[in-house]
């Protein structure tokens, strides 16, 4: 009995040290703002050395990745973001101000604050559709590229030309209706987030977010049919070059809404190493369902020569 209660007083230490590095980072980081256009771009920063930039997804923000943070921090300079329209960035409105290229150069403004390139790039879900555009149109910047979960623009079952009675509706169909919008509450958004606590601090911060702005993401730049109706939509994928750097795909086997299929092929976009990880207790949010297998893997990623 005394060893089970031993045992259960080491637990619940754990579980309070856990939590206290997790909202340690708010105290670690320092904040910085970079600018597009007129367009505040607002990120944090954390360690020295090489910089890791990460870039989250839907729906999301810079706090996602501090598991990720704090151990790689005593390597390199990690680094943040807040996409347009979440959290401290700001929120620009009209579907136009959504397209890939302003994403774009948002992280390539934030490189360039930086003053220091080429960097290594951690992407997830809409921020890792973003930096396989950015390390695709911009090699110079990225030194190795990370993607959570999202294909490369031409893998999988990606075809040139989709004929109409190819084209099915999707999930993303869904998120650009006007039914939609109306539940996306902060409780909504943070619906995913397990931890009670980490809860709290997501609902704040979308609270500061713009939810228009996050549904503009995909009426921009996912395949709607509303999208693959036009042409350019289409073409847009036609002509991409190869990858230059290393790359690591790291995906959840569980992800409802991207299958690991969606890779096939990624090896003929790539003209450098590629590495593809499957971890079978992560869905769609892998850095944080498997925080620290991400971590380990990325940082022997980042330490292979």
């Amino acid at each position: 009995m005394k060893k089970f209660i031993k045992l259960f007083i080491v637990f619940i230490c754990y579980i309070q040290f856990c939590n206290s590095q997790s909202s340690k980072i708010f105290d670690l980081v320092e904040h910085h703002y970079a600018d597009n256009k007129g367009v505040k771009i607002h990120y944090v920063s954390l360690g020295k050395g090489p910089v890791v930039l990460f870039v989250h997804g839907f729906p999301d923000f810079w706090y996602t990745w501090h598991e990720q943070m704090l151990p790689l921090s005593k390597n390199y300079k990690t680094v943040a973001v807040d996409l347009r329209g979440y959290n401290l960035s700001d929120s620009p409105k009209g579907v136009e101000n959504y397209f890939f290229n302003e994403l774009i150069g948002d992280i390539e403004a934030v490189i360039k604050s930086l003053g220091e390139q080429p960097v290594h790039l951690v992407g997830h879900d809409w921020g890792a559709a973003i930096s396989w555009r950015l390390a695709i149109e911009y090699p110079e910047l990225i030194k190795k590229l990370v993607i959570l979960n999202v294909p490369h623009p031409k893998a999988g079952n990606n075809k040139p030309i989709i004929q109409d009675e190819e084209r099915q509706p999707s999930y993303a169909d869904t998120f650009v209706s006007d039914e939609f919008r109306t539940q996306l509450t902060e409780q909504w958004l943070s619906g995913w987030v397990k931890d009670s606590d980490a809860k709290s601090i997501y609902i704040e911060a979308f609270k500061r977010s713009d939810k228009d702005v996050m549904i503009n993401y995909y009426k921009a730049n996912y395949p709607t049919l509303e999208n693959l109706k036009k042409e350019s939509f289409i073409k847009r994928n036609y002509d991409l070059p190869n990858l230059k750097m290393p790359v690591l795909i790291v995906h959840g086997k569980n992800d409802k809404y991207l299958p690991i299929s969606g890779h096939n092929n990624t090896w003929d976009f790539t003209d450098n190493e590629l590495t593809i990880e499957i971890l079978p207790n992560a869905g769609h949010f892998v850095q944080q369902d498997e925080s620290e297998k991400l971590t380990k893997l990325i940082s022997e990623f980042l330490e292979r020569k």
